[in-house]
């Protein structure tokens, strides 16, 4: 059976959580993983589950991820059902506002939908780090003929007020939804689990039409799929779970368990990120058979210079991209972005080091989130004094330093007068 399918990433969220890191950036544009942006994963999962045709609606300090999609996510344009369009947030609504939920930003640009008309729409957030074959999830939806499919991902009973969990029937209908509640029905058959909502819709494109004038001309909603719409349909439509422990993917061993996280903290983004350096990441960036897509840069080989005593340029347990020179520096258990300088004496350990930062001679850093184009003086101290550190710097609550960056200046062009 051929089926049109419409992928929308809702990809507009402000990522206060991961302040400093969303200052300059929403937060799907937040680096991760030393050459990716947190969107590579969810287009990623559409490009290699054979979707082509996908909208990104941004919304709050958008320049950076429009960028990026500019540098790395446009197609040839040979085929036209084949893109990846951003949309900038255009206040199509009566009263001309910035998107009220997840719904309104669909309803505000219900044209798209109504233009392509496909068998069914793809929602997806563009803020969270898995992969995911989708039409898997697509399969499901129709084999089931359902209006609504949900993607649910199964988590300890104890997470449950971190989530809004959804209550199903032994054969997957969705029977209720219950936000962030510790006393939330767990999962058909296993007490100690339940499913958790990961924010990903399959839609059938009649109902979410319907669904979306219907959401409209409620003056009381918030106009969101999660607290609004979907409550509505538990236990009376044709709504459906997805097992997202279910979803295989090519190049993976067939016991592989799916790796899914939600990285709206410092905390969660930096245990991601050092999740990638263990022997056996549970996200394996290495899978030919699933590439995680990202922009191309003209970027040299990393490079380490000098092997004398107490000089030498050495990575341990570490992910170094390209366009690294540790010149004399020593980097432990951590993960350094595009272009980043270890000069000589350094230590780094335990740190996520975005791009373009210069590690100063003799500093030593460690249990720090550093963002882009970062400069470490000489002789500086950071992660060893916490009290100090936040005279100057963020502090989360488990004791990890952000340092804010700079901006990257942008190469204009110059005419001789």
């Amino acid at each position: 059976m051929r089926i049109r399918v419409l992928g929308i990433v809702l990809a507009g969220g402000k990522g206060t959580r991961l302040y400093p890191l969303t200052r300059e950036r929403a937060k799907p544009a937040v680096p991760f993983g030393g050459k990716y942006r947190i969107i590579d994963f969810v287009l990623s999962n559409f490009i290699n589950s054979g979707i082509y045709s996908i909208y990104v609606l941004t919304q709050f300090r958008s320049q950076s991820l429009l960028q990026h999609l500019s540098e790395g996510w446009q197609f040839g344009g040979l085929l036209k059902s084949q893109f990846c369009i951003p949309v900038p947030a255009q206040m199509r609504s009566p009263g001309e506002t910035w998107y009220q939920g997840t719904a309104d930003a669909i309803y505000q640009n219900i044209n798209l939908v109504e233009q392509s008309d496909p068998h069914v729409v793809a929602i997806f957030g563009g803020d969270h780090i898995y992969r995911m074959n989708i039409m898997s999830m697509v399969e499901y939806h129709v084999q089931r003929s359902a209006e609504v499919t949900v993607a649910a991902i199964p988590v300890p009973k104890k997470h449950a007020v971190e989530f809004g969990v959804i209550e199903t029937s032994d054969d997957g209908h969705i029977l209720g939804f219950h936000e962030k509640n510790a006393n939330a029905p767990t999962m058909p058959g296993d007490t100690e689990r339940v499913y958790a909502s990961m924010g990903n819709y399959v839609f059938s494109t009649r109902t979410l039409l319907r669904l979306l004038h219907d959401d409209a001309a409620e003056p009381d909603s918030n106009h969101d799929f999660g607290r609004d719409i979907l409550p509505k349909l538990a236990g009376k439509s044709e709504i459906y779970a997805y097992d997202y422990q279910t979803n295989r993917i090519a190049g993976e061993p067939p016991d592989a368990v799916p790796y899914w996280r939600d990285v709206g903290t410092i905390e969660a983004y930096y245990e991601a990120n050092m999740d990638l350096r263990s022997v056996a990441p549970a996200l394996n960036l290495y899978n030919r058979e699933w590439p995680v897509r990202t922009t191309s840069y003209p970027d040299p080989p990393a490079k380490f210079t000098f092997d004398d005593a107490n000089r030498r340029g050495q990575a341990i347990d570490s992910i170094v991209s390209g366009g690294c020179i540790l010149s004399g520096g020593t980097v432990r258990n951590s993960v350094l972005s595009r272009g980043v300088r270890v000069h000589s004496g350094a230590h780094v350990e335990d740190c996520v080091i975005l791009d373009n930062c210069d590690i100063g001679r003799r500093s030593k850093i460690r249990r720090a989130v550093l963002d882009k184009n970062v400069r470490i003086p000489e002789d500086a101290v950071i992660g060893y004094d916490l009290e100090r550190d936040r005279v100057h710097h963020h502090v989360t609550e488990s004791g990890l330093v952000v340092v804010g960056g700079q901006r990257t200046p942008v190469l204009i062009g110059d005419l001789v007068v």
